[in-house]
C-alpha cells in the first residue's frame, strides 16, 4: 500500500514541531483544580485522609521533579531545573537545591531574590509569618495570594513531552523512509506494526469527515492521534519515562484543542463562515441563531479540552484511590480486593487510552470537515 504521498518527511515534520513547540510552552501551566485540592487536603481534620490525598493530588499534578519512590528525606528523585522570570531578570536552580522546606516557613535567596517554596510552586515571600508560621498569606481556600515569578521551568510533563515527541520524530521518520525505500513493497518491521493503525485513521477517520482533501490533514491528525494515545500510555507506567500525567493536564490538553481551533478557522470557507453569520433559519431568528453559531464555534475547543483531560485525570484518581483503601481501612483482606481491582482498571485504562486518541482525532476531523464542506444544493 503506497502511502508515501502522506508520509512526506517535510510535512511530517512541520506538523510535529508546530504542535509540540506550541505545547511546550504550555505545559509548564499551572492548574487551579492541583491548587484547590492540595488547599482541600489540608484543611481535613483527620490527617492520614489529608496525607493520602496529597499523594494522590501529587501523582496527578506537575512537578519540578521525577520522584521514582520515597518522600521527604527518603525520597529517591530526578531533580529538574527550576526557571523563574523575576521582576529583576531569570533566576535559575535545580528543583533539589531548595525541595528541605515546602511549607514556605524558611526564605531563601537566588540571585538577590528572595523566594518561598510553598508546595512545590515559587512566591515572594509575605514580611511576616501568618499564624501557621509560613511566610505567605492564605486565603479562606488556603490558597496563597503572594505574588510570585513567572515559572517557565523544564517540568516533569515538559520532559515527558521531549520524551514522546523523540518518539513520534522517531517513528514518523523511520516510517516515511521506509515507504520511500520499500515503495511498492510489502511493508516490514515497524512499518507493519503500525500501518493498520495509519490506515485507520486515514480510512476510518480523515476520508469520511474531510473528503477528498483528506491528505492535506493527514499529518496533523496522525500527529495528533499518536501524541495523544503514546502518553496515555506512557501516564500508565508507574515508573520514569512513564508516570507524568501529561494528557490529564488542562494545559495541554487546551492547546491541542487550540491547534484544532486554529486549523478549523483558518480553513474556513464561505460556506462554514455563511452558516454561522447567515443560517438558513428566517430572518426574524437571526438575533438568536448568530450569537448561538458564534458560541458554538467557542464550545467545540471547550468539549475537546474537557473530555480529554477529564478521562485521564479520573482514571489515575480511580486507580491511586482503590490502592488507598488498602492504607484507609488498614486491612490486608482489602488488598485482596483493591489489587486486583486495580489491574482490571488498568486493563480497561489501555483500552481508554486508545479510545481517548481516536475520539479527540476524529472529533478534529469533524470539525475541520464542517469548515472545508462545499455547498451543496437542496
Amino acid at each position: 500500500m503506497d502511502l508515501s504521498h502522506i508520509f512526506n518527511s517535510k510535512k511530517v515534520l512541520v506538523a510535529i514541531f508546530c504542535t509540540f513547540f506550541a505545547l511546550t510552552s504550555f505545559a509548564k501551566a499551572e492548574e487551579h483544580t492541583s491548587e484547590s485540592g492540595v488547599a482541600g487536603a489540608e484543611s481535613m481534620t483527620s490527617e492520614e485522609e489529608e496525607d493520602i490525598t496529597k499523594i494522590i493530588l501529587h501523582h496527578i499534578s506537575d512537578a519540578h521533579e521525577w520522584n521514582f519512590w520515597g518522600h521527604g528525606e527518603h525520597k529517591v528523585s530526578l531533580p529538574l531545573p527550576v526557571i523563574l522570570w523575576t521582576y529583576k531578570g531569570m533566576v535559575t536552580f535545580m528543583s533539589n537545591k531548595h525541595d528541605g522546606d515546602e511549607k514556605a516557613t524558611e526564605v531563601f535567596e537566588e540571585n538577590g531574590i528572595q523566594l518561598v517554596n510553598f508546595h512545590g510552586k515559587y512566591y515572594y515571600p509575605s514580611e511576616t509569618k501568618n499564624e501557621e508560621g509560613n511566610y505567605v498569606a492564605l486565603d479562606e481556600n488556603h490558597v496563597p495570594t503572594n505574588a510570585k515569578p513567572f515559572d517557565i521551568s523544564i517540568t516533569k510533563n515538559v520532559v515527558s513531552m521531549f520524551i514522546s515527541m523523540t518518539l513520534l520524530l522517531l517513528i514518523f521518520i523511520g516510517i516515511a523512509r521506509a515507504y520511500k525505500k520499500r515503495e511498492g513493497k510489502a511493508p516490514k518491521g515497524i512499518q507493519s506494526l503500525l500501518e493498520p493503525v495509519i490506515l485507520f485513521i486515514r480510512d476510518d477517520i480523515a476520508k469520511p469527515q474531510l473528503g477528498y482533501r483528506y491528505a492535506a490533514f493527514m499529518p496533523y491528525l496522525l500527529t495528533i492521534f499518536f501524541f495523544v494515545w503514546i502518553n496515555n500510555l506512557m501516564g500508565l507506567i508507574p515508573f520514569c519515562p512513564g508516570g507524568a500525567n501529561l494528557t490529564g493536564n488542562i494545559s495541554v490538553t487546551l492547546m491541542l484543542a487550540l491547534c484544532t481551533f486554529i486549523l478549523t478557522t483558518i480553513n474556513g470557507n464561505k460556506n462554514y463562515w455563511g452558516h454561522i453569520f447567515k443560517p438558513h433559519v428566517p430572518w426574524w431568528l437571526y438575533p438568536l441563531m448568530i450569537p448561538v453559531e458564534i458560541i458554538g464555534i467557542f464550545t467545540k475547543p471547550i468539549a475537546l479540552t474537557i473530555r480529554l483531560f477529564a478521562n485521564i485525570t479520573a482514571g489515575h484518581i480511580l486507580i491511586l484511590s482503590l490502592i488507598s483503601l488498602i492504607f484507609i481501612l488498614k486491612s490486608v483482606f482489602v488488598a485482596g480486593f483493591a489489587i486486583p481491582f486495580v489491574l482490571f482498571i488498568n486493563i480497561i485504562e489501555l483500552v481508554v487510552g486508545f479510545i481517548q486518541a481516536f475520539i479527540f482525532t476524529i472529533l478534529s476531523a469533524l470539525f475541520i470537515g464542517m469548515a472545508i464542506e462545499e455547498h451543496v444544493e437542496h
